[in-house]
């Protein structure tokens, strides 16, 4: 969650960044104080530098208190994305022109895609759930307690069935393909020609429903194959924004 702005700061690991980690996010407030923030003095920098010592807990809630951050030492991810927030802001305020002149995000995001775009959302925001829920009810997708998950399966069946390609291509007209009866066996006689011919024709479009069957199970093992064989991050551990 906080990769972006580190990355703006040129942190030197900002993917590998784990603010559960003591001894990282220790020494990633020491660094944004000495580099980007610079509230203290450099000879009142002391006790937060003091990384080991027992002490450094209470020099940085009053490192907080001076600057004056909203946040306690409680609220720890909220309080690092504010501190990443300001020192962003102390960054634009001393290198005006050097950025005065970049492009947007917009602009930049389209040469460079995230690869998974579900990275970003905050899938415990209730906004979200009401959404993902909503629209697979609209689908008639079944229910699953990630509803991250759910929202996959929706893209899935919105790109498969309700594509405009999809929607062509179901709106075709089938035209059917000539069969010679007499070339096919029925297996038994009931002793009338013409009900034998039925026979024949129900026996035929029974194994065309069977093979579309095992068409849409084939499909089905498919998209369940991928999902298991998908190996992500759960991002339910994090979340965006402050």
């Amino acid at each position: 969650m906080f990769r972006r702005k580190l990355t703006a700061l040129d942190y030197h690991n900002p993917g590998g960044f784990d603010c559960r980690d003591e001894t990282q996010f220790r020494n990633c407030i020491v660094w944004l104080e000495d580099q980007k923030i610079r509230h203290y003095k450099i000879e009142d920098r002391g006790e937060l530098r003091n990384i080991p010592s027992s002490e450094w807990p209470k020099a940085y809630e009053k490192y907080l208190q001076d600057v004056n951050c909203p946040f306690g030492v409680q609220e720890r991810q909220e309080a690092v994305d504010w501190l990443l927030g300001l020192a962003v802001r102390y960054e634009y305020g001393d290198n005006v022109e050097k950025y005065r002149n970049c492009p947007s995000l917009a602009a930049s995001s389209n040469s460079e895609k995230t690869a998974d775009p579900l990275v970003n959302l905050d899938s415990k925001s209730p906004d979200f759930k009401a959404g993902v829920t909503a629209l697979a009810n609209i689908l008639k997708i079944q229910r699953h307690d990630d509803y991250l998950v759910m929202l996959k399966a929706i893209r899935i069946l919105i790109q498969e069935r309700l594509s405009p390609e999809a929607i062509t291509k179901a709106s075709q007209n089938r035209e059917g393909i000539p069969v010679a009866l007499d070339k096919h066996t029925l297996g038994f006689d009931t002793g009338d020609a013409t009900l034998n011919e039925a026979a024949q024709i129900l026996r035929l479009l029974h194994i065309e429903e069977l093979r579309e069957l095992q068409t849409k199970i084939n499909e089905a093992i498919v998209a369940v194959q991928a999902i298991i064989a998908d190996p992500k991050t759960d991002h339910r551990l994090g979340k965006v924004g402050r």
